[in-house]
C-alpha cells in the first residue's frame, strides 16, 4: 500500500475539489437516510387510518398518562423508602431498601425516557400542525412527494460528488502520467534495453487505468457509502441502540474476510498485469516485424503465440474475477444474517410486548410494529452500502498492485546523469580522445577492451570491422548513450561526464542504419532537431541530402505525412530525410552509422560529394561495411573483438593490417559474386 499512498499525493493539489466532493457526499447521505424516516408515518397512516395530527395527539396523551403513572409510582416508592428509614435497621429492612432503591432508579430512568419522548412528540406536533394537512390521504401524498423531492436532491449531490471525484482522479492521473513520461524519457538507453518498451507501454496504459479505478473507489465509495451507512445507523440507534449493536457485531468478521480477500486480490492482480505486458510484447514484435512474419509465412505461429498469451491472461483475469465476485456474496450473506438476527429479536419484543431479551433491556418501552419495520428498513439500508463496500478493498488492492509497478519504473534513475549545473561544452574543439575505455552490456561479457584512440578536430574518421566488434557501441559512448565501465572519453581534455549533457548532445548529429522517423510531416521530421528553423534552411538541408527532388514530387510536398515509422516512404527516402535532419542540426560531431545502406549507388555518389562540403569544420565519424565509402575518410580505424587493431590510411592498412586485408578481400569477393 506504500506506493498507492504515494499516488494519493498527486491528488493533494486538487484538495479543494476533493473537499467539495466530501460535502456533497455528506448531504447525499443525509437525504439518503432521511428518506427512510417516511416509512413510519406511511405505515401509521395506512395501519390506523388516522391523520398524523390525530396520531401525534394520541401519542402525547398516552405519554402524558404514562408520565403521570410513573410520577405516582415514584412518589409511592419514595414514601415507602421514608418509612423504611424510620424503622430500626435489620437484614430484612436492608434488603427491602436495596430492592426499592433499584426499582426507584428504573422508574426514574423510564420517567426520563418518557419525558424525552413527550418532548419529541410535542416538537413533531408543532411541525405536523404547521406543514401537514388534516386529511390522511393528503398527508400520505405530501409525505410521498417529500420523499421524491429528497431523492432528487440526493441525486444532485450524488452527481456532484461523483463528478468532482472523477475530475480529481483524472487530473491526478494526468499529472502522474506526465511525471512518469518525463522520468522515463530521461532514462538512458540501457534502461530501455533492460525493461523493454512493451512493459513500459503496459504500465502507461493498463496499470494506470487500474490505479485510476482504485483512486476513484477510494475517493468515491470509501467516502460516500460509509456516510450513508452512518446516517442510517444514527436513526437506527435512536429506535433501539441495543438491536442496532446486535446487527453491527458482525462488522469485524466482515472486515477480516475482506482483508484476506484483498491480499489474494493484490497478488492475483500483479500476475495479471505481468501477463498484459507479455501481450503488449507479442503485439509490438509482430506488428513491427510484419514483413518478416509474412515473408516466412509465420502467421499461424504468431496466432498460436498470441492465443497462448491471451489464454494465460484469461486464466489470470478469471482469478481476479472470482476473488472479486467472492467478496460480495460473503458480505451480503453476513448482512442478511445480522439483519435477520436483529429482526427476530425485535419481532419477539413486539409480539410478546417485552422490553428485555436474555435479561438485557433492549428498549425503554415496548416496540411498535411500525417502529420495528422502520428499524428493519434502516438495517437493510445499512447493509446496502456495506455490500457495495465489499468490492472496495479488492479494487484498492488492484490499484495498489498497479501503483507498485508504476512507481517501480518511476523510481528508476538514469545511470547517465545529465550534470545540469556542469560547465557547457564549447562547440569548437581540438580533439576527441578515448583513454583506456572498457565497456560491457552485461558483467563478464566485454564489448570494448582498453580502447586508446585520438580523433583530431575536422577529421573524417571511418570505423571498420566485422559485425559485433564494437563499432556502434564505441561511437555511442560519445553522446553518452552509455558511460564506459572503465576509462574516460575526453573532448579538448574535458571528461564528457563532467560537462553539461545537453550541450554535449546538441553538438552531435547521428544518422543510423535503422532510420527512426515519426508519424508526422516530412517538414517536421527534418526540423525535429531545430523546431523553429526557417523553411529555407529546411529546404537547403533536404537538397544537401538529395531529398528535395522526391519530396517536391509528392502531392503535399513537405507537408506530406509519412505514416508510422515512415511506412509510406522507401528505405532510401527515409535515410535521406534522416540525413537532412542531421544536416539541419548543424553538429560539430557528425556520426554516420551505415548511413548509405539503403541508398542506390548513384545517390550514394551524389551524397558523398555533398558530404565532402558539409564535413568541413566538423569531426565526422563514419561506420561502414562498404569500403567504397572510405573514399571520404581521412583516416581509418580498424576494430577487432572490441580492441583497436590499427589506425591509418587505406593504402597503409592494406600493407600492415591483416584484419583490414581480409575485410578488403571479402568486399571485392562480394562484388565479383
Amino acid at each position: 500500500m506504500k506506493n498507492f499512498l504515494r499516488a494519493l499525493r498527486y491528488a493533494w493539489p486538487y484538495r479543494g475539489r476533493l473537499f467539495l466532493s466530501i460535502i456533497c457526499a455528506v448531504w447525499a447521505a443525509v437525504f439518503w437516510s432521511l428518506n427512510f424516516t417516511a416509512i413510519y408515518p406511511v405505515l401509521k397512516i395506512l395501519g390506523s387510518e388516522q391523520s398524523l395530527q390525530q396520531w401525534v395527539d394520541g401519542k402525547i396523551e398516552q405519554t402524558q398518562k404514562s408520565i403521570d403513572e410513573l410520577n405516582a409510582n415514584i412518589d409511592l416508592h419514595n414514601n415507602r423508602l421514608r418509612e423504611l428509614k424510620q424503622k430500626p435497621p435489620s437484614p430484612i429492612h436492608d434488603q427491602l431498601y436495596r430492592k426499592l432503591t433499584g426499582a426507584l432508579a428504573k422508574l426514574e430512568g423510564r420517567l426520563e425516557s418518557a419525558r424525552n419522548n413527550l418532548y419529541y412528540y410535542q416538537l413533531a406536533k408543532k411541525y405536523i400542525d404547521q406543514f401537514l394537512p388534516d386529511d390522511p390521504f393528503q398527508t400520505l401524498a405530501y409525505v410521498i412527494g417529500m420523499v421524491a423531492l429528497a431523492v432528487a436532491i440526493k441525486g444532485f449531490f450524488q452527481f456532484g460528488q461523483e463528478a468532482l471525484v472523477g475530475s480529481v482522479v483524472n487530473l491526478s492521473l494526468f499529472d502522474l502520467r506526465n511525471r512518469f513520461f518525463r522520468n522515463t524519457i530521461h532514462l538512458d538507453v540501457t534502461n530501455f534495453n533492460q525493461q523493454g518498451t512493451h512493459d513500459l507501454m503496459a504500465r502507461f496504459t493498463n496499470d494506470m487505468e487500474l490505479l485510476a479505478a482504485g483512486l476513484k473507489t477510494l475517493f468515491g465509495k470509501v467516502i460516500a457509502e460509509p456516510l450513508k451507512a452512518f446516517g442510517c445507523i444514527i436513526l437506527a440507534l435512536y429506535i433501539s441502540w441495543q438491536l442496532t449493536l446486535m446487527f453491527l457485531v458482525l462488522v469485524p468478521v466482515a472486515l477480516y474476510i475482506l482483508t484476506r480477500v484483498g491480499q489474494l486480490m493484490k497478488r492475483a492482480t500483479r500476475r495479471l498485469l505481468e501477463r498484459m505486458s507479455n501481450i503488449y510484447k507479442i503485439l509490438q514484435e509482430t506488428f513491427l516485424g510484419i514483413r518478416v512474419v509474412k515473408a516466412f509465412a509465420r502467421e499461424p505461429y504468431e496466432r498460436r503465440r498470441f492465443r497462448t498469451a491471451t489464454r494465460d491472461y484469461y486464466y489470470r483475469a478469471m482469478q481476479v474475477v472470482h476473488i472479486d465476485a467472492m467478496a460480495g456474496p460473503i458480505v451480503e450473506w453476513l448482512g442478511v444474517v445480522a439483519v435477520a438476527t436483529a429482526l427476530l429479536a425485535g419481532a419477539y419484543l413486539v409480539l410478546e410486548h417485552k422490553t428485555h431479551l436474555f435479561g438485557m433491556r433492549m428498549t425503554s418501552q415496548p416496540l411498535e410494529p411500525e417502529a420495528l419495520l422502520q428499524l428493519y428498513a434502516l438495517l437493510a439500508a445499512i447493509a446496502d452500502p456495506v455490500r457495495k463496500l465489499s468490492s472496495v478493498y479488492t479494487r484498492i488492492q488492484s490499484g495498489a498492485a498497479a501503483a507498485d509497478r508504476i512507481f517501480q519504473s518511476l523510481d528508476r534513475q538514469p545511470i547517465v546523469q545529465s550534470n545540469s549545473y556542469a560547465p557547457r561544452l564549447n562547440r569548437h574543439h581540438d580533439s576527441i580522445e578515448f583513454r583506456d575505455v572498457c565497456f560491457s552490456y552485461e558483467p563478464g561479457r566485454p564489448i570494448l577492451t582498453n580502447v586508446h584512440l585520438r580523433l583530431e578536430f575536422g577529421q573524417t574518421v571511418a570505423f571498420v570491422g566485422k559485425n559485433g566488434c564494437g563499432k556502434t557501441t564505441l561511437v555511442g559512448l560519445i553522446p553518452r548513450f552509455y558511460d564506459p565501465d572503465h576509462g574516460t572519453i575526453l573532448i579538448d581534455g574535458q571528461d564528457i561526464r563532467e560537462v553539461n549533457l545537453r550541450s554535449l548532445r546538441k553538438q552531435v548529429g547521428i544518422v543510423t542504419q535503422e532510420t527512426v522517423l515519426f508519424d508526422d510531416t516530412i517538414y517536421n521530421n527534418i526540423a525535429y532537431g531545430r523546431r523553429h528553423a526557417p523553411k529555407d534552411d529546411i529546404i537547403a538541408a533536404a537538397k544537401q541530402a538529395f531529398a528535395h527532388d522526391f519530396i517536391s514530387k509528392l502531392p503535399d510536398g513537405y507537408e506530406t505525412r509519412i505514416g508510422e515509422a515512415g511506412s509510406k516512404l522507401s528505405g532510401g527516402q527515409k535515410q535521406r530525410i534522416a540525413l537532412a535532419r542531421a544536416i539541419l542540426h548543424d553538429p560539430a560531431i557528425f556520426i554516420l552509422d551505415e548511413f548509405t545502406s539503403q541508398i542506390d549507388a548513384e545517390s550514394e555518389v551524389l551524397i558523398h560529394r555533398a558530404l565532402r562540403e558539409f564535413m568541413r569544420g566538423r569531426t565526422t565519424i563514419v561506420i561502414t561495411h562498404r569500403l567504397n565509402t572510405l573514399e571520404i575518410a581521412d583516416c581509418i580505424v580498424v576494430l577487432e573483438r572490441g580492441r583497436v587493431e590499427a589506425v591509418g590510411k587505406h593504402h597503409e592498412l592494406l600493407q600492415s593490417c591483416p584484419v583490414y586485408q581480409r575485410l578488403h578481400e571479402a568486399h571485392f569477393q562480394r562484388q565479383c559474386a
